[in-house]
């Protein structure tokens, strides 16, 4: 059998509803849009981390995290990982990530190193907008130096300290503030922007596959629009922050930011900021997709596009992203086309699936055995394919959230409590887990808690009965 291509776009910090397909009528996303409509998008689709290195290398493992023993940043992922890559070798794929991959901690080392390849064929990491000498760089480097003046975004807060010791001699500006809380305009050409960085090089790796046999996986790891939020004047020109939504709060939290922080112009200039980063990686998936269709590859290429986690953007007061990984945080955008393979494209499955859930579906796709290890199940791609999952699972250090289709249960280490009703007005910032009239369901969610931990064992193969 012929195996498809897989391409997977995959961003950074981006929100279930910062998409227009989601019904965002705000947001200018027509290329993604339109992708949905050639596929089925995934409305419920729930990542299993609200910080970038537990989610990401569970989405490329098809495992969970406390599996993979890594629930928050900063641990390094072992080079022998079972990563999605490693997988489609045997059967002859070439394997690319360009952009972010985020596998290792960034700030304390020389991106000029080899880079462990966990089972990659070509590797252009850049896991941070112009602060690292890494492809990024380079890339800006070989086309027109001058712009590496404008790369950086601004230096991560763990990176401040390091500067002079890892990276002595570094001759490129950081501005001074890494998170402002407004938007602001990227100051060199915006042809030369990280996102472009990885859609130009992702065209390029396409290119170089067109009329081959051999099939490929290709990640185009977007940074954006994770802060801080710089974007191209143009994108931003597409937005008058005057008719930009905010987050509802409830009367109490009202109150509590009125004349302070969180403001509703602070709010608006988030948005917008955020909102333009959202529509600069749309026009760049637009290049990507259009050089798909150029090459002939967009038939036989299964597209993937969601992100590793969402976004605070205002709500519980707050931006960023984790702990206590509400819909903000650990729902995401997923669309999957495959014009081969899937039938009534156009479709939105409204089931709850879970970010661990890819790895078997691209897998069975490919016409691969699924390895006894997966913990994630094939997506139900099909028309009339029924639910798979009564819940998402979400894991951080020291707590475990689940997520049902009308509530968001969350346990700690020290046994304490959060349940909310979202069916409820500003249910998401009401703790009901001592109300009376909600403990039979506590003790539902509580029972259902346990089933999903006692589902994450991953007992090794029995080789025999002794």
């Amino acid at each position: 059998m012929k195996r498809p291509n897989i391409l997977i776009l995959y961003t950074d910090q981006q929100r279930w509803d910062a998409l227009g397909a989601a019904g965002n009528p705000h947001i200018h996303t027509p290329n993604l849009d339109r992708l949905a409509g050639e596929g089925v998008r995934f409305d419920r689709f729930h990542v299993q981390n609200p910080v970038c290195m537990p989610s990401r290398y569970s989405f490329l493992t098809g495992q969970y995290c406390s599996t993979l023993r890594v629930l928050d940043n900063g641990v390094p992922v072992p080079e022998d990982a079972p990563t999605l890559p490693s997988l489609l070798r045997p059967y002859g794929y070439s394997c690319a990530n360009i952009g972010k991959l985020h596998f290792l901690p960034h700030a304390n080392r020389d991106h000029r190193s080899a880079h462990p390849d966990y089972g990659f064929d070509h590797l252009e990491i850049s896991d941070e907008p112009g602060c690292y000498e890494d492809a990024y760089r380079a890339w800006i480097r070989a086309r027109d130096p001058r712009e590496l003046a404008y790369a950086s975004l601004g230096l991560p807060p763990a990176a401040e300290p390091l500067e002079g010791v890892v990276r002595p001699g570094d001759r490129v500006a950081h501005p001074p503030e890494r998170f402002p809380f407004r938007p602001l305009p990227y100051r060199g050409r915006s042809d030369f922007t990280h996102t472009a960085f990885v859609a130009e090089q992702t065209s390029e790796y396409l290119r170089g596959h067109s009329g081959q046999d051999k099939p490929f996986l290709c990640i185009a790891g977007f940074y954006s629009p994770h802060s801080p939020w710089v974007a191209p004047q143009e994108f931003l020109d597409l937005y008058d922050p005057a008719d930009l939504p905010i987050a509802q709060f409830p009367e109490t939290m009202s109150r509590e930011r009125q004349g302070h922080v969180y403001s509703d112009e602070e709010l608006r200039g988030a948005v917008h900021g955020y909102y333009a980063m959202c529509s600069e990686v749309d026009h760049h998936v637009g290049r990507i997709l259009q050089t798909l269709d150029q090459c002939g590859l967009a038939e036989d290429t299964i597209v993937v596009f969601t992100a590793d986690h969402g976004e605070f953007l205002g709500e519980y007061l707050n931006y960023g992203k984790g702990f206590p990984a509400p819909d903000c945080i650990a729902r995401v955008p997923c669309i999957v086309r495959w014009p081969r393979g899937i039938a009534e494209p156009g479709r939105v499955c409204p089931h709850l699936v879970e970010a661990v859930d890819m790895v078997p579906t691209l897998l069975e796709c490919a016409g691969i055995p699924v390895p006894r290890h997966i913990q994630g199940k094939a997506l139900p791609l099909a028309p009339d394919a029924p639910p798979t999952r009564q819940s998402a699972l979400t894991e951080m250090r020291h707590a475990r959230s689940l997520r049902t289709r009308q509530h968001h249960y969350i346990v700690r280490l020290d046994g304490s409590e959060t349940l909310y009703d979202l069916d409820l007005p500003h249910g998401q910032y009401m703790d009901k887990a001592g109300d009376p009239a909600y403990r039979d369901l506590l003790a539902e969610l509580r029972l259902a808690m346990l089933g999903r931990l006692l589902q994450l064992t991953s007992p090794l193969p029995r080789a025999a009965h002794y």
